[in-house]
């Protein structure tokens, strides 16, 4: 009874807010308020943040290899073009959102508001960022400009690490006329200090993926770490959905023979012991069982084995920890930090802390899973996990943390910085492209409005800025 009243009041508080003017929209309802509600429209900020990771997993999990299709030669498995419309239209509606409750905010002395709208922004628009580099930003929520002009992507990160550093401030204020409602803030509950550690985390990560750039700083980085999260903190996630979570709604539809959220074969064989001599107990929080009471993965552009109806390979778990009906939608966590920490660390020849940090991203994520603790401490023990410090190496770091955030988009970034050297990784099968994919191509929603400032199309095998 409790969870349909939050869904009841979750329903409620987005409809006072739904009359903010969208980036995308084309008409202006003339009998709609002009202001919405200021917690509604934290409400609305707040969980569609969350959703939309989940809908840029959507597309990039087949690029990382967690997922793949169930049909030979998908698009988004062989590195076609793909049009992400929905992605894009999402992103922008909810940062049109953010914009308009900063301003909002901003004129009713709301300061702990305003800082929440630009820390989503950021994360928004690094989102954008990290699939197709330049984008509108300038002057894309005022609703003056029609076809606002592009910033570029080197721009637009900077002006991610700006609306961080003006959220952590803002959040922080003094003398704030109105604090935020913890009804109404769906990832802190209204916690000022889960917002502040929730900002360091994400400038971290964006800090983190300037590693193949001169801009590279590891003690800033470190230091972001320093001030985010501890292991008694909380993460940034959502629990409330209108209905269940959306990864297990994919099962749902899976399930109901609507053929989606297919395991990837290097997923599967990356926990199961094919790739590597050991196995890793949070596969059965992850996967379903096939037929066989094992599981198998489908290989990336080969497409289903069997018919689809038998259960002859593995797909998303109807139960799995991030993929039950009230699973968390994570934003950022704990042990993503860890995993920043470790890389950061190694790379400034701190190998003690890199070592602590390593193996501790991976015991945070399985006690956070659930995992039994005599499995989880038979894992680290191996001798080919706990190597020791002065073994301790970049791939290591990377493939662990590619086992422990599954499903999140940031490892799409860190397959690139990486260059896809996980072991065991190979090209989709039948792949169109003769290396692995790096971006994605503009959407119709914007070549179709916006065509005279959408630069030229790119090829998905181009790298951006950052990558390069």
């Amino acid at each position: 009874m409790r969870k349909i009243t939050k869904y009841i009041l979750l329903s409620l508080l987005v409809f006072t807010a739904g009359s903010c003017k969208k980036y995308l929209d084309v008409n202006v309802n003339p009998n709609s308020p002009t202001q919405p509600a200021i917690n509604g429209l934290l409400t609305r900020v707040t969980q569609n943040a969350a959703l939309n990771v989940n809908r840029v997993s959507n597309i990039t999990s087949y690029y990382t290899q967690y997922l793949a299709s169930p049909n030979p030669s998908s698009p988004t498995d062989v590195y076609e073009p793909i049009d992400a419309s929905s992605a894009w239209t999402s992103l922008y509606d909810n940062m049109t959102d953010a914009y308009d409750l900063e301003k909002i905010a901003a004129e009713q002395g709301a300061t702990q508001h305003q800082g929440v709208a630009k820390i989503l922004l950021a994360m928004d628009l690094h989102l954008v960022h990290n699939l197709w580099g330049s984008a509108p930003y300038t002057e894309a929520f005022t609703g003056e400009i029609l076809t606002p002009a592009y910033n570029t992507a080197e721009d637009i990160f900077q002006t991610c690490i700006q609306l961080l550093n003006d959220g952590i401030t803002l959040v922080q204020a003094a003398g704030a006329t109105r604090t935020i409602p913890s009804a109404s803030d769906l990832i802190h509950n209204g916690s000022v200090d889960g917002w502040v550690r929730t900002a360091h985390a994400l400038k971290a990560r964006l800090l983190n993926q300037l590693s193949k750039t001169t801009q590279y700083n590891a003690a800033n980085i470190l230091a972001e770490v320093d001030a985010s999260y501890t292991p008694t903190t909380k993460n940034a996630f959502i629990t409330v959905f209108n209905v269940r979570n959306p990864w297990n709604q994919i099962a749902v539809n899976n399930a109901s023979l609507l053929l989606d959220g297919w395991l990837s074969s290097y997923y599967v064989d990356a926990l199961d012991g094919t790739t590597f001599t050991y196995t890793d107990p949070r596969i059965p929080l992850t996967a379903s069982l096939t037929q066989f009471g094992d599981y198998r993965g489908t290989r990336n552009g080969a497409g289903r084995v069997g018919s689809g109806t038998q259960k002859d390979e593995s797909y998303i778990s109807l139960t799995g920890y991030y993929s039950s009906t009230s699973s968390p939608q994570y934003i950022i966590s704990y042990e993503e930090v860890k995993f920043i920490e470790a890389e950061a660390a190694f790379r400034s020849n701190n190998k003690t802390r890199a070592y602590a940090a390593y193996l501790e991203g991976i015991r945070a994520n399985m006690n956070k899973m659930g995992v039994a603790a005599a499995a989880r401490d038979t894992y680290v023990n191996n001798a080919a996990i706990s190597v020791g410090e002065a073994n301790l190496t970049l791939n290591l770091i990377f493939q662990e943390k590619y086992k422990t955030l599954y499903l999140m988009p940031v490892t799409w970034d860190d397959a690139r910085r990486f260059d896809y050297q996980y072991q065991g990784f190979q090209l989709p099968l039948n792949a169109v492209e003769a290396t692995f994919i790096r971006r994605l191509v503009y959407p119709a929603v914007e070549t179709s409005r916006n065509g005279k400032n959408v630069p030229v199309q790119p090829d998905v095998t181009d790298k951006l800025w950052w990558d390069k």
